[in-house]
């Protein structure tokens, strides 16, 4: 399927060549020897060899022609998921503990990274508390908003979320733009989405022929 898809965009002979380029230099090969001795090993057949080494710029060609109109789209769709944040985090489950440590990070009488490395019991302890830089969303939807919300560098009161405490600071907070790098990003998420949605299609079609009691080898 991917490959018949793929095999529609055309290249010319200069971006075949930058394809091959980027293979070997990939791969590391250094001569047309290497190469062939690398098509033999792994039981490629000429035509297969030059369908791997061009996959990466079809792929691109592909995803530029059409989906890139809709990067746009797919990127405000999903913003809030690609801001990036790091920040310093002590996780405890005595509440006392934890306001007694705010308020020594507070008045500047530690360092917030000594105090996680020595208290924090959560896995931010083996990185002295620094978290990310990472996804905004990816921490607990309690703490994305008051990660999203706090000032960088200010200490925030201990909070509760289930049976933890949690002191935090912001460290810095990136918000996603959408530049080329992210274009591509999002043009190749929407591909992968309709890879995705092809593959299940088949697969549905596929199961009136499955043999009674051999479900589970399609799913």
């Amino acid at each position: 399927m991917i490959v018949n898809v793929l095999a529609q965009e055309q290249l010319g002979e200069d971006e075949r060549q930058l394809a091959l380029a980027a293979f070997a230099r990939e791969r590391r090969i250094g001569s047309a020897e290497e190469l062939e001795l690398f098509r033999q090993a792994q039981l490629l057949s000429p035509e297969a060899l030059s369908a791997l080494i061009e996959r990466p710029l079809r792929l691109r060609r592909h995803c530029d022609r059409l989906y890139k109109p809709k990067a746009e789209a797919r990127f405000l769709e999903r913003k809030t998921q690609l801001d990036r944040v790091v920040y310093s985090l002590i996780r405890l489950g005595d509440e006392g503990l934890a306001r007694e440590l705010y308020l020594r990070l507070d008045e500047g009488a530690a360092n917030f990274a000594d105090l996680a490395a020595e208290y924090s019991e959560g896995p931010e302890r083996s990185t002295r508390g620094v978290v990310g830089p990472a996804p905004l969303t990816q921490a607990h939807p309690m703490l994305v908003e008051r990660l999203r919300t706090a000032t960088p560098g200010l200490v925030q009161e201990p909070f509760r979320i289930e049976s933890w405490w949690l002191v935090f600071r912001v460290e810095s907070l990136t918000p996603a733009t959408f530049d080329e790098v992210m274009a591509e990003q999002m043009s190749q998420e929407l591909f992968d989405d309709w890879l995705e949605a092809e593959v299940a299609a088949q697969l549905e079609q596929l199961r009136p022929l499955v043999l009674p009691g051999s479900e589970e080898q399609l799913a």
